[in-house]
């Protein structure tokens, strides 16, 4: 027997056990679980649900994920919908920035308080940002760009896939940060922005690592530096915005949270399967190798503290430059 085969059997009958044993005298799920996406298919967010669905019947006494993907309203039609339901672990959410820590800054109005709606469950990934323009931009440095915008007040325009995105936010940030002003042009989706910056329509943009570095191979565009305080493993020779700007440090980050009022030992359950889920070797190498990011797999304590640094982060910006979601 090769020791694949072995490595497999081993894995398989760990996992068995597993979905066997109750945490605390909880045995989760007794039904499918859904998964709720705020985003629509075929993102980074949807792809990684569907990637830990793949393998949650083995964790789980053979019940399913059911992906559902509820889009819209950065993110916050599925937060509602989340913060609405039963915490019987049954109805689960893939947190993002807007539907889970800043919804209410950007819009008022909002029926949920992602403070307060949410049991954070499991920190799953970080996935890492990139600033780009076109090939034949004039812009070979980040401190060209940033020369420029100062130079020409208001006359940088840059790609977002809309107000309170974190490709929105992390350019607003820069541009505090910088001393500059720039002019965001707003779009649907990540693949949106790149497409608008290889298109001429607007000069840079801040997608993900993941969605731009087809295009950064293929010679079509120029990666000028990261978000993330460190360098990106995919692409080494880009250096860090913390290199002009000392601190600087954003990321994409996704984890697990279900509705308030969900009890620790369920809560507990819920976090071991994740975290056993997203450490699995095929998951990790799909998180490093596909979407360019880094495995965080911390527990409920640890993604409360990272949302509140988020909160932190963002709220101050959000109100002293008057950001308000369309």
């Amino acid at each position: 027997m090769s020791v694949v085969s072995r490595r497999s059997l081993l894995q398989g009958g760990l996992a068995a056990i597993f979905a066997k044993r109750a945490w605390g005298g909880i045995l989760w799920p007794t039904a499918p679980v859904r998964l709720v996406v705020p985003f629509g298919a075929g993102g980074a967010i949807d792809t990684l649900a569907r990637t830990l669905a793949n393998v949650f019947p083995a964790y789980s006494n053979g019940q399913p994920i059911v992906v559902e993907n509820r889009s819209g309203a950065g993110g916050t039609i599925a937060g509602l919908f989340v913060a609405q339901s039963r915490p019987d672990g049954h109805t689960l959410m893939v947190a993002d920035l807007g539907a889970n820590a800043i919804g209410k800054m950007l819009q008022p109005t909002l029926a949920y308080d992602p403070v307060t709606a949410f049991t954070p469950i499991t920190h799953l990934v970080n996935l890492p940002l990139v600033l780009v323009v076109r090939a034949d931009s004039r812009f070979h440095s980040l401190s060209q760009l940033v020369a420029w915008a100062h130079e020409a007040p208001g006359r940088l325009t840059y790609a977002s896939a809309g107000v309170g995105n974190v490709s929105h936010l992390v350019v607003e940030l820069l541009a505090q940060r910088a001393g500059v002003q720039v002019t965001a042009v707003h779009y649907r989706s990540g693949a949106d922005v790149i497409r608008a910056v290889l298109a001429g329509e607007t000069e840079f943009a801040f997608p993900s690592v993941s969605t731009a570095l087809p295009f950064v191979h293929d010679g079509k565009a120029r990666a000028l530096a990261v978000a993330s305080a460190n360098p990106v493993a995919v692409l080494p020779e880009v250096r860090p915005v913390a290199d002009l700007i000392p601190g600087f440090d954003v990321m994409i980050w996704h984890g697990i949270v279900g509705p308030a009022g969900m009890k620790p030992d369920l809560v507990a359950r819920i976090d071991e399967v994740f975290r056993a889920m997203v450490t699995r070797p095929e998951v990790r190498s799909f998180v490093e190798t596909r979407q360019a990011g880094e495995v965080v797999a911390a527990g409920p304590d640890a993604f409360a503290a990272f949302i509140t640094r988020q909160i932190e982060l963002w709220a101050p910006l959000i109100k002293t430059r008057g950001l308000r979601a369309e």
